[in-house]
């Protein structure tokens, strides 16, 4: 049993932010951090003070974190990136309501003595003393303290203050990881109710000192414990007057903290094996739960049912099969062929998450190269003559206006250019669509077909392909590549405008070029023959796509399931620690690494051959390096054990910090379950004789601070999750038990009820009333397991309001 928090954040747009440049605007970028820890950033939107991002991401996380705070900056290229302001949500407040925070919140004032993070270790006494007890306080040593000086770290020291006496440990310099193991006694007075107060703090030489945090301790609660000892998380000083917020502007937030309590796999068993058995029997089941999940799912909550029975069948080999029953279940209730997989029902919604975690290596290998092109050409395309912007053109000394005719046909062949090539790339690809992905769009060729045979309905089933390939996979992506991981950056004006004229042409090929589809903005017809040739070319590969046998189907299942595809590739920097010389930052070198789940490699170019680094197995901890070890930034170490059993440590550069916890969730994941795992390591380098974190001189000392494995971003080609997946399911059905309650007690007094009668073990053979035994079996093991039944989902989404 293990308990799983993750947190879902999507970080939608800024308004009325302040200036921060000359010209009177400001490029705003968002950090967000967990417990002071960066783990993603936005993309910047240039020169605005009312910034779209429009980002989603989901992190998982040790139940123990506190809180998140999402930072506004300002990127300037040849300064330090101004802070603007920032929201800050505490683990307490998100855990009080379930379905999170949604709405407007101020930007504050960034206080740097707020701003402070890491943890002390202490140890207190109350010790009989001569006339009276004492209180020892023992400073054993912190961890993860800011970086307070411009070197990347800080010069600590603690003062202890009780009773109106204050004194101070040794300073140790340069350090964020600092150890004193330095002890003081204080006389208890009978009655006192003074507090402890243990404040950290960076020396300064010459300007005044800077907080690092400080844990305030009742007294009267250690006289009665006798004694405590633990790590402490440093507090900010709050005894300063609450500043009014100043004119920042807001952030719009949606923020949701989701922690769950998952029970071991066989608890699990009874439910899966119902769901399975419903999908294996199809429109034939008696019970329809499937249809009675999607008719008990709100609206609100679709798309998460939608993903996540999506992936507890893809785990069970019946990905293909559930999609194929909500294909039925949807053509059983449209009678009109132009309306078929229009609204976001549960067949449309799993079937757009199927694509994502299916197909999303297939979309960059066809998309890549034309998202490239058109963001490495930057031209100015436009077809709507009321929006077209009449520029000069000509060398130097011969400057004319350029025609509005000759921007349209320029841009008509910009966009033909760009159309044609990615129909091209889209009708080569059909070998290297996944075999799952083509035997589901088989099976809803044939379902549509067979439900609309006529001759006047003989492109409803190519267009009922289309509907997900195109307008719901093709078009978003190319609309918005960074959200596709298709680019780092969003898109200028300039480009999002090209990209939006593609994916509408993308469009009307998908809708076959009706009339109705033309009729909407006539000003794209000079893209009419290259449609008009496109829906051919689309036709063409949608008839070979859907021509895949079973036999043809099960080969390449098997021979994708025989290589080890990639988890994450791409350029990184290396450095491999050797003996005891000084380790710079221009020691690292340029390869290509790939990450399977046999082992990391590398080699010189991605077509080179590839040489085994670390073999996967063999892994201990992947985690970030301080950035004053090598003067650079975005370094991390993965620890490994070489064949000889002797421990290593290879040091790897990211070029920025989304890159970085991209690769350590990555190596994360895949040694998740490996052993030997370590609980603590080292943030800096052992350099010359000692440590240069925490400056011990014992090479083979276990660490300073504590890993943090369970950190990762969740991305489309995570491991699947059976038992996390089967709890999110059980936790959605408690939610809409009720409701189901009342369906099966209206069947069952419907006048073609009969006696239910009890199957093998005496369990019921009604599986509508088999799920609620499932459902009640459920609640009774979490009542039994120590952290008690998951809460129901809440009525409502509390709303931050300006």
């Amino acid at each position: 049993m293990a308990k799983r928090s993750s947190l879902f954040i999507r970080i939608v747009e800024g308004k009325n932010l302040p200036a921060k440049d000359i010209t009177g605007s400001s490029d705003p970028y968002c950090i967000v951090k967990v417990d002071n820890e960066p783990i993603i950033r936005t993309a910047t939107v240039w020169k605005t003070l009312c910034p779209f991002w429009g980002e989603e991401y989901q992190v998982h996380l040790p139940p123990t974190f506190h809180s998140v705070a999402f930072y506004v900056m300002d990127e300037d290229a040849l300064s330090r990136d101004d802070v603007i302001g920032k929201v800050c949500l505490t683990r307490d407040t998100l855990a009080t309501q379930p379905k999170g925070f949604s709405g407007w919140a101020h930007l504050t004032e960034v206080d740097p003595d707020e701003e402070v993070q890491g943890e002390i270790h202490l140890r207190l006494e109350v010790v009989p003393g001569t006339r009276a007890c004492r209180l020892r306080c023992s400073v054993l040593e912190a961890r993860d303290l800011a970086p307070k000086d411009r070197n990347g770290a800080s010069d600590p020291f603690v003062r202890v203050r009780y009773n109106g006496r204050t004194q101070e440990t040794s300073i140790v310099k340069k350090s964020r990881y600092p150890r004193w193991n330095e002890t003081f006694e204080f006389e208890l007075e009978e009655g006192a109710a003074e507090a402890l107060c243990v404040e950290a703090w960076d020396w300064d030489l010459v300007s005044r000192n800077d907080f690092l945090g400080k844990v305030v301790f009742n007294v009267q609660r250690l006289r009665a414990a006798q004694q405590e000892e633990g790590w402490f998380q440093l507090q900010p000083d709050q005894s300063k007057s609450q500043r009014e917020e100043g004119n920042l502007g807001s952030l719009q937030l949606e923020v949701r903290l989701r922690d769950e309590m998952v029970l071991p796999s066989g608890c699990y068993q009874p439910l899966v094996q119902l769901l399975c058995r419903e999908v294996k029997l199809g429109t034939q089941s008696p019970g329809q739960l499937i249809l009675l999940i999607e008719e008990t799912t709100s609206t609100e909550c679709r798309q998460d049912v939608a993903t996540t029975l999506l992936k507890l069948f893809l785990g069970q080999g019946l990905a293909k099969d559930f999609l194929d029953l909500l294909f039925q279940l949807e053509l059983g209730r449209t009678s009109e062929a132009n309306t078929l997989f229009r609204s976001n029902s549960l067949a449309s919604k799993s079937m757009e998450s199927f694509l994502k975690v299916a197909g999303m290596r297939y979309l960059h290998g066809v998309l890549g190269p034309i998202i490239d092109r058109v963001f490495e050409e930057k031209k100015y395309v436009e077809l709507d003559p009321s929006k077209v912007e009449v520029k000069d053109v000509g060398c130097s000394g011969l400057h004319r206006p350029q025609t509005e005719a000759e921007v349209l046909e320029q841009s008509a062949q910009t966009l033909r250019a760009h159309l044609g090539a990615l129909l091209s790339s889209l009708s080569r690809s059909v070998r290297a669509c996944p075999a799952v992905v083509r035997a589901t769009f088989r099976q809803l060729f044939r379902r549509v077909r067979e439900r609309f045979p006529s001759a006047q309905d003989e492109n409803v089933p190519f267009i009922a392909v289309t509907s997900f390939l195109c307008l719901r996979f093709i078009s978003p992506a190319i609309m918005a590549p960074k959200l596709f991981h298709l680019r780092e950056r969003h898109a200028d004006a300039r480009t999002s405008r090209t990209l939006l004229l593609l994916a509408k042409a993308v469009q009307n090929v998908g809708n076959m070029d009706t009339p109705a589809s033309r009729a909407k903005e006539a000003w794209m017809e000079p893209l009419q023959p290259t449609v008009r040739q496109g829906v051919a070319q689309l036709k063409d590969f949608i008839t070979k796509l859907v021509d895949i046998q079973e036999k043809e189907e099960l080969d390449l299942q098997r021979a994708l399931s025989l290589q080890a595809p990639p988890v994450k590739e791409g350029p990184l920097f290396i450095h491999r620690t050797k003996g005891k010389g000084p380790l710079m930052s221009s020691s690292f070198k340029k390869l290509h690494f790939s990450l399977t789940t046999e082992a990391l490699s590398f080699a010189k170019t991605p077509s080179s051959k590839k040489s085994t680094l670390i073999k996967l197995a063999h892994i201990r901890a992947a985690e970030k390096v301080e950035e004053k070890s090598f003067g650079s930034s975005h370094v991390m170490q993965v620890i490994y054990t070489d064949d000889a059993g002797r421990s290593q440590t290879a040091y790897l550069q990211c070029k920025c910090v989304n890159e970085l916890n991209q690769w350590l969730s990555a190596l994360r994941k895949v040694s998740i379950n490996n052993t030997g795992l370590l609980g603590s390591y080292h943030p800096g380098v052992f350099r010359g004789d000692k440590w240069s974190c925490c400056h011990q001189r014992d090479k083979t000392d276990l660490g300073c601070d504590k890993t943090r494995s369970r950190v990762t971003l969740q991305e489309w080609n995570d491991p699947l999750d059976h038992d996390l997946e089967a709890q999110l399911i059980y936790r959605h059905l408690l939610g809409v038990e009720a409701t189901l309650r009342e369906k099966h007690r209206q069947l069952s007094a419907g006048p073609e009820a009969g006696p239910v009668l009890p199957g093998p073990g005496g369990a019921p053979e009604d599986p509508l009333a088999q799920l609620l035994q499932v459902l009640q079996d459920l609640r009774e093991a979490h009542r039994s397991s120590p952290a008690g039944s998951p809460p129901l989902e809440p009525s409502r989404v509390l709303e931050l309001q300006t």
